[in-house]
């Protein structure tokens, strides 16, 4: 599923993966909505100091530099709520930093692990193994939307969680989220999107009901571009964040 243009053109911006002021500020704030997606969703009413993830598998799939796995944000990332957290990326460039990174915090490192592949070449050992799967700002820079979707719902164990976040194929998103966040707004780097590969919504809610998954939740997001601060919304025509599960045989 990996295009190689998107691997070297994120690859080259290895280095400044974890500058919170620089191309990836975006995510880097993008964390206080949704860590708590995938907290509250896996762990519900559980106080944050009981470590709530405690026990559980997440992989997280195009995972970059390790901002979602590792990043602080206004609540504690994956790796300090307990989680078991593997960082999966087709970057090699990606993933070296991402273990640089959590190799100073010493809470981190022994939560988090990184490999180097595309979803789609890992090994059939690892299907069904774990709890929740999350996709975040990586479909829509994927060649191939139905094996990528397929080969991360192989990954969940039954019961267990999809986390989405990505882009809708909409002309709200075409002039927004390319043209205006990349060439008017400066808040993410020049021909970091390309259009033609957003997925729209209902396309990947049929792609996740193949899968033998059911769409949970479904919200929108948006971004104030001038500080950078996301929140949720109705209007899913731009950003979104989708929770589904897959079907449990003795559910």
């Amino acid at each position: 599923t990996i295009d190689q243009e998107e691997v070297d053109k994120f690859g080259k911006l290895a280095q400044k993966w974890w500058d919170r002021s620089g191309e990836f500020g975006a995510l880097h704030t993008m964390n206080n909505i949704r860590i708590p997606l995938v907290r509250d969703a896996l762990a519900p009413g559980q106080s944050l100091f009981t470590k709530p993830l405690r026990g559980l598998k997440l992989l997280d799939v195009g995972c970059g530099g390790g901002i979602l796995s590792e990043a602080r944000a206004n609540s504690s990332p994956l790796a300090r709520l307990g989680a078991s957290v593997t960082g999966l990326d087709a970057s090699a460039e990606n993933i070296n930093i991402a273990r640089l990174h959590a190799a100073h915090d010493s809470l981190v490192r022994e939560n988090t692990d990184y490999i180097c592949s595309p979803v789609e070449q890992l090994p059939e050992s690892l299907w069904e193994t774990y709890d929740a799967v999350v996709a975040s700002e990586i479909l829509e820079h994927v060649s191939d939307a139905q094996v990528f979707i397929s080969s991360c719902c192989c990954l969940v164990k039954p019961g267990g969680s999809i986390f989405i976040t990505s882009l809708n194929k909409t002309q709200a998103s075409k002039f927004l989220a390319v043209f205006a966040a990349e060439r008017i707004l400066r808040i993410v780097p020049e021909g970091a999107h390309d259009w033609d590969k957003f997925v729209p919504i209902d396309v990947l809610q049929s792609l996740l009901r193949e899968n033998g998954m059911t769409t949970q939740l479904l919200h929108g997001i948006k971004l104030n571009p001038f500080n950078l601060k996301w929140s949720w919304t109705s209007d899913v025509s731009m950003n979104y964040a989708l929770h589904a599960t897959k079907f449990h045989p003795e559910s």
